[in-house]
Parts: structure tokens; C-alpha cells; sequence
């Protein structure tokens, strides 16, 4: 392949990048939410769920997102250092305070670990605690009471399969079932949202995956009105930059070198795609 053949096949690349950015900005999101980002480390909102904390953030939209962390991600001893850097991120991607990141410190409950399955109803109660702390005293007559509208986290198969992760999709089903147990024939106050889990080809695939990401929520049964699904955000050149700055200006601590393949490839440094999922 001579020089100016990998240019004009570069250039292509980038057209059709930009052309899915400028198609995602016309996908349905929420707008006047309330928003909890469930999270397990320090570090995933960046590697993960950047453009969608990006999009959700822009004031226009008028959402407020508040971040939950539930470990301080302290496996090295640095989870002081690594609370820091979250909410360095956090800012940096757009959330309004640093008040509105939330890390909970209990590694017996919640371990930094590989291996470690953390309790479903152990993550649900937290999310009651926080976002319904009076619902056991409402009445089965009365809605499930809420102050919160959506929550975003991962699949059950958690983008790389941590068990960590996994764990907060079924923390927040069972939070949901929770909420609604005692009120019958109501509607669900908080909707759910998880980021959609690819094969390792499309994983690292970074700015060639926008089109296979955009083609598949065009194709994907779709709903709109103030919760719509799917949400699809696709970031263009400057939030892709943000996102990398996110990691290697706060998270300095996570730099070692496969993080830096990471951001270089990741598609989900560049695309994310949530569906609204329906567990009660």
C-alpha cells in the first residue's frame, strides 16, 4: 500500500467518525434527570462511561449526575490518592462539584478485587439508603418514593467481565425490584441504564466502531419520550482528548502501560450505548 493510498483510507476513517458524531448528536437522551453513575473503581467513569458523562453533563440538558463509587479501588493501598483522582475526572468530564462524587469505603463489604463477588443486596441497600430512604415507611397506596430518576452502570457481562462490575447491574435490578415490591400496579420511579458489553474485535476497535455502534442503534428496536432507549453518544475529536486527559491528568496513579493502549483503542473512550432495561 503506497503513502497516499493509508491517506486517503485515514482521511475516509475520519470522515465517517465525524459523520457519526454529528448522527448521535440527533439520538433521543434525557433532558431534567436526576442521574446516579454506579460505578465500581475510581477510574471507570473515565475508561467507560466518559461520553456519556460528557453528554449528560452539558448544561443545556439541564441533568444533574452524581457519581457513585462503591470502593475506593485501595487492592495497592491508594485508594486515598485514588478518591482524589476521581473527582479530578469527574470535574474535568463535566460534573458540576466535586460534592456530587460519592465514594463508599468498605472493603470488607465491597473489596477491590479480581475475584471477590459483592452482594447484590448489599449494593441495593445502598442505593435505598441514598435514593429512598423513606420507602419502608410509604404505603402500598402511595408511589415508591425516589429522588432520583435514572441510574447508568454496567451490563451483566461488565464491558470486561469483572466480577465488580456485574455486580452493580444486579445491585441495582434488585434495587429496583425492591423499590417496587410493596407497590403494586405504580410505576417504577428510576429507570435503568447499562452500557453495552461488545466483542474484544469491536473493544478495541476506538473510532472504527462509531459506524457498527450507530448502525446497531439505528437497526435496535427504539423508544423515545423522557426516558428513551437506546442512548447513544458518540464523541467527536475534543471529548475523545477530554476523555484521554481525564486518565492521564487525574488518574495518574492507573497510568501503567496497557492503560495507555487502552485510551488509545477503547472504543468506549469514544462511543457509548446504553439500553434502558426492564427488571420490574
Amino acid at each position: 500500500m503506497d503513502y497516499l493510498a493509508a491517506l486517503q483510507i485515514l482521511a475516509l476513517i475520519l470522515v465517517v467518525w465525524l459523520f457519526t458524531w454529528h448522527m448521535s448528536r440527533s439520538f433521543p437522551t434525557l433532558h431534567g434527570k436526576r442521574i446516579c453513575l454506579l460505578i465500581a473503581h475510581p477510574d471507570d467513569e473515565a475508561m467507560f462511561f466518559a461520553p456519556a458523562v460528557q453528554w449528560l453533563c452539558r448544561p443545556e440538558l439541564g441533568n444533574q449526575l452524581l457519581i457513585l463509587c462503591l470502593s475506593s479501588g485501595d487492592a495497592d493501598g491508594l485508594g486515598q490518592i485514588r478518591k482524589d483522582e476521581l473527582r479530578k475526572s469527574a470535574l474535568l468530564l463535566g460534573v458540576k462539584s466535586s460534592e456530587h462524587v460519592v465514594v463508599i469505603e468498605d472493603a470488607a463489604k465491597f473489596p477491590d478485587s479480581m475475584t471477590a463477588a459483592w452482594d447484590h443486596k448489599l449494593i441495593a441497600s445502598i442505593l435505598t439508603r441514598y435514593f429512598a430512604p423513606n420507602l419502608a415507611g410509604t404505603p402500598p397506596t402511595s408511589a415508591p418514593p425516589a429522588s432520583l430518576d435514572a441510574i447508568l452502570t454496567f451490563d451483566n457481562q461488565g464491558v470486561s467481565g469483572h466480577p465488580n462490575h456485574t455486580a452493580l447491574f444486579h445491585g441495582s435490578a434488585h434495587f429496583l425490584r425492591h423499590l417496587m415490591a410493596r407497590h403494586t400496579g405504580w410505576e417504577c420511579p428510576v429507570r435503568l441504564y447499562t452500557l453495552t458489553s461488545v466483542n474484544v474485535v469491536r473493544k478495541y476497535s476506538s473510532i472504527l466502531d462509531s459506524a457498527t455502534t450507530v448502525l446497531t442503534c439505528i437497526w435496535r428496536k427504539k423508544e423515545r419520550g423522557d426516558f428513551p432507549t437506546p442512548l447513544l453518544v458518540v464523541s467527536g475529536p475534543v471529548g475523545v482528548r477530554k476523555a484521554q486527559r481525564a486518565m492521564t491528568g487525574a488518574h495518574r496513579s492507573q497510568m501503567r502501560w496497557f492503560r495507555w493502549g487502552w485510551i488509545g483503542v477503547s472504543r468506549y473512550m469514544v462511543v457509548n450505548d446504553l439500553k434502558r432495561e426492564r427488571v420490574v
